[in-house]
């Protein structure tokens, strides 16, 4: 179930009201006037008196998005001066204090017991018989064992982790080889959530610090969409630009095949198409499932030759686990934003232009290169020397293969075992078909792409048989309408439609390792909606290649900020 926007928007006016309503009551009952709980600033102030807790804890309640760390603090410590201690009020009563506040305030039968004594009880000072009833009723337990102070002291941390998680900042580690040499496999990343204002987020009931899986687990789910958000983002420090390193969720994420590495469903159901439309050309070609290579003839033997409309789906389906992931909880990516809602994008012999303009190219952008040889290799000193990523590196006879930014390939001409070095570009005239829009009317490829707009919030562009398949995902899967293509028409939500107009703003992703990078080229657009955050800064670097005492920490590259 999706809330509504309207919805939200009550919900949000009940919360609030609830919290000052209590907080009125409170106050009351804490010996302040009541009517303070309403005037913005100077209730937080109070509310810090009547807690006994100093005035420059306001320093962080002035701190955007920190302070939310900081209410439910004092949010606990006010469940605690009513003598709250068991999990099974403080949980509830933590996500829904707008109900919890105007109980204590207004119930008879709750006591704000004083900010002086409290303390003066968790320390001992007081033994049972000196309690009075209603304070032995609030107290029963007494003085805190050492196993409930520290289990107070976890959770409380888990919940302080969780926020600033959410809200604040997120630790990344980069995997894969796509934005390599800004980024290399085995940097620690640190990325800035409110930067462009962190998402509330939208499928909210789920296991803490894990993404989609439960920990120790392949394929089960952290989370339940029984109960789902709509997209709000809160306001940022800055807003996203152009080139900017950004963390999102993978758009073509939102169907996934598990044993096949969260794989996109849709690219390999392509594959699975073309290998049916030429069975014989295939049978010997590989694919990878739970880190096995297999064939596709093993496939094949299994489930027939002979192709008909709907096989490849069959086969999947029977095949494999296919699961649907919400927005937020899609895997993570990070590229360099290159294209802006409303900017023009084409791709000429690998050089990148933005509104006809070439655009800004990164200092460590790389290429795909094959280094023919005299007879002697690159050898791993030399690759160390030049930091060549080993990730991709390829050695053949008489050639090497590697991935290389410009001052990579000057150093290379100069060595006296190197005899050419060639850049593996695309022909215009080579069309692939894993590239956007897979439609072979524009045959483009990695190298060869565009012209191509990318979608505006507000815009309205012309729906017909070759331009849907530009926009089919945006309808569909982005924005959520019904989408049906019959007899030649284009059906949305039941009603012919020639035009469409977009909801949200878009955005083109790309990585600096350009041949070796799965991004926009491959999958198209990114909503608004799924910019998780900016890269900040690389706070921890290991080079998985290397040993503990043999430079495997890349010094150099510790607190470095990410351009």
């Amino acid at each position: 179930m999706e809330l509504s926007i309207p919805f939200m928007l009550v919900f949000t006016i009940v919360y609030v009201a609830g919290m000052l309503v209590g907080l009125w009551k409170v106050f009351e009952k804490a010996g302040a006037a009541g009517w303070k709980a309403l005037v913005p600033v100077y209730n937080l102030i109070v509310w810090l008196k009547v807690l006994e807790r100093p005035l420059w804890w306001l320093v962080f309640l002035a701190i955007p998005y920190f302070n939310i760390f900081m209410i439910y603090l004092m949010v606990w410590k006010t469940y605690r001066r009513f003598g709250k201690t068991s999990y099974l009020w403080l949980l509830p009563a933590t996500c829904f204090p707008c109900v919890a506040f105007p109980y204590l305030g207004f119930s008879k039968k709750e006591t704000f017991f004083a900010p002086s004594e409290l303390p003066k009880l968790e320390l001992g000072v007081f033994s049972r018989r000196e309690l009075s009833a209603k304070e032995a009723k609030a107290f029963p337990e007494g003085r805190k064992t050492k196993g409930r102070e520290w289990t107070d002291a976890i959770i409380y941390a888990v919940v302080a982790a969780h926020l600033i998680r959410t809200f604040l900042f997120e630790f990344y580690k980069i995997p894969t080889s796509s934005m390599e040499s800004t980024l290399m496999v085995g940097d620690y990343l640190c990325v800035s959530k409110t930067a462009y204002g962190p998402r509330v987020p939208q499928t909210f009931l789920a296991f803490p610090f894990v993404h989609h899986t439960l920990p120790l687990t392949k394929h089960h789910k952290s989370y339940t969409e029984c109960l789902r958000l709509p997209y709000l983002r809160m306001l940022g420090s800055t807003s996203l630009k152009r080139n900017d390193a950004v963390v999102f969720n993978y758009p073509d994420g939102d169907t996934v095949i598990l044993q096949r590495q969260n794989e996109s469903y849709y690219g390999v159901l392509r594959a699975l198409e073309r290998a049916y439309a030429n069975p014989r050309e295939y049978a010997g070609r590989y694919y990878q499932c739970d880190g096995v290579l297999h064939t596709y003839s093993e496939l094949f033997n299994r489930y027939g030759w002979d192709n008909f409309s709907g096989k490849a789906r069959e086969v999947l389906k029977a095949e494999y686990d296919v699961v649907a992931r919400p927005s937020d909880k899609r895997e993570n990516y990070i590229k360099r934003c290159v294209g802006m809602p409303g900017d023009e994008l084409l791709i000429a012999k690998g050089v990148l232009y933005v509104n006809g303009k070439p655009a800004y190219k990164p200092e460590y952008q790389q290429f795909s290169y094959l280094i023919y040889n005299n007879g002697v290799g690159l050898s791993p000193k030399v690759r160390q020397q030049l930091n060549i990523n080993e990730e991709d590196f390829q050695s053949g006879e008489g050639m090497d293969f590697a991935c290389l930014h410009a001052a990579q390939v000057d150093a290379l001409r100069n060595m006296r075992n190197v005899v050419e070095i060639q850049c593996l570009l695309d022909a215009d005239t080579v069309p692939d078909p894993d590239i956007f829009p897979y439609d072979a009317r524009y045959g483009w490829n990695r190298d060869c792409f565009g012209p191509l707009r990318i979608p505006q919030k507000g815009e309205t562009v012309a729906l017909n048989d070759s331009t849907i398949c530009l926009y089919r995902r945006i309808i569909k899967n982005y924005e959520g309408h019904d989408l049906q293509e019959r007899n030649g028409k284009i059906l949305i939500d039941g009603k012919e439609a020639d035009t469409y107009t977009f909801a949200q703003d878009y955005y083109w992703m790309m990585g600096d390792n350009r041949h070796n990078s799965a991004d926009s080229r491959y999958w198209g657009f990114v909503p608004e909606d799924h910019i998780a955050g900016k890269a900040s800064f690389v706070w921890l670097s290991l080079d998985k290649y290397k040993a503990w005492g043999d430079g495997k920490i890349r010094w150099k590259r510790m607190f470095r900020s990410v351009k």
